[in-house]
């Protein structure tokens, strides 16, 4: 099946475009080129087409209509409703990449595939609504559609989430000094690390079984997640020292991280229900948060940056 990923080059990417290659797919991966394409005979395969994701751009349309596609992967979703349109007609399956954070601050643990309020992230708002709104004439045109929402992505060749909710490979060096890191008082939240790789199956799972996989949003993630506190000691488990912990309180924590998408970590779970995938499409985690963590450490060891 002649397969599209845009933005295959990126982190899930990394896993994704590989596994679709073995799987027998012909692959083309479209990116502007400012990620450099990945390692491996898989991608010495793949077809690359360089190209701007824009907004109402005619060009992209054109592009995007000129590959003759059978299934696309759209990663990013800068135009979702766009590109639909351009597509349609030889597109006979469309997965878009979402996340556990366009349904709002939870409401259940592991959260279930279902708005839980409204989401406070005016990009992701909207791609949650394009996603529906696309969902919906895919229906009605006969087209396949499918949307996969992952947690917190973690795993080899990027810098994993850390105690400030960001990717700071500052803060990992401190962290491997057995410099302290500051919580929130009573912090209860659930971060989920999954791999990287663990996201790409979801995709590769959907467009294995279009049929089971049509006009449904999927949850993927790790099989638990874990709490703030055993999140920083599984840090210092992997760098081998004691990371003390300091407790100040929430307003004293936003003033620290005053960023919206990085104290959001520490303020709402992120631990997904994937039990529908699981029963659908036969989805199971291969790696732990702990393993995906150590992993992602060891991607940065490698490259020295830690």
């Amino acid at each position: 099946m002649k397969v599209c990923v845009i933005g295959g080059t990126g982190h899930v990417g990394g896993f994704l475009v590989p596994a679709l290659v073995r799987e027998g797919h012909e692959v083309t991966v479209v990116a502007t080129g400012r990620t450099p394409v990945p390692e491996g005979p898989e991608w010495g395969k793949v077809k690359l087409v360089r190209a701007r994701y824009e907004r109402g751009s005619e060009e992209w349309g054109r592009i995007m209509k000129d590959l003759g596609l059978e299934a696309l992967v759209d990663m990013l979703g800068a135009d979702l409703p766009g590109t639909y349109r351009a597509v349609k007609g030889t597109c006979r399956h469309l997965v878009a990449c979402g996340s556990l954070w366009m349904l709002g601050p939870p409401k259940v643990v592991p959260t279930p595939e279902q708005t839980q309020g409204p989401c406070e992230f005016e990009g992701y708002a909207r791609r949650y609504e394009e996603i529906y709104e696309v969902m919906e004439v895919a229906r009605r045109d006969g087209m396949a559609f499918t949307a996969i929402f992952p947690p917190n992505i973690c795993g080899p060749g990027k810098v994993p989430l850390e105690p400030k909710g960001g990717r700071d490979p500052s803060v990992h060096l401190d962290m491997a000094k057995g410099k302290p890191v500051f919580l929130p008082e009573g912090t209860q939240a659930l971060i989920g690390p999954c791999d990287a790789e663990d996201v790409a199956q979801g995709f590769v799972l959907a467009l294995r079984c279009p049929d089971e996989a049509d006009g449904e949003v999927f949850n993927v993630g790790s099989a638990y997640a874990l709490t703030a506190v055993r999140f920083v000691q599984v840090y210092g488990e992997i760098y081998r020292t004691e990371i003390p912990v300091e407790f100040v309180p929430w307003e004293e924590f936003t003033r620290r991280v005053p960023d919206l998408g990085a104290n959001y970590h520490f303020r709402e779970h992120m631990c997904p229900d994937i039990s529908k995938i699981r029963k659908k499409l036969g989805y199971e985690p291969r790696h732990t948060p702990e393993e995906s963590m150590e992993r992602a450490v060891a991607w940065m060891r490698d490259r020295g940056m830690v």
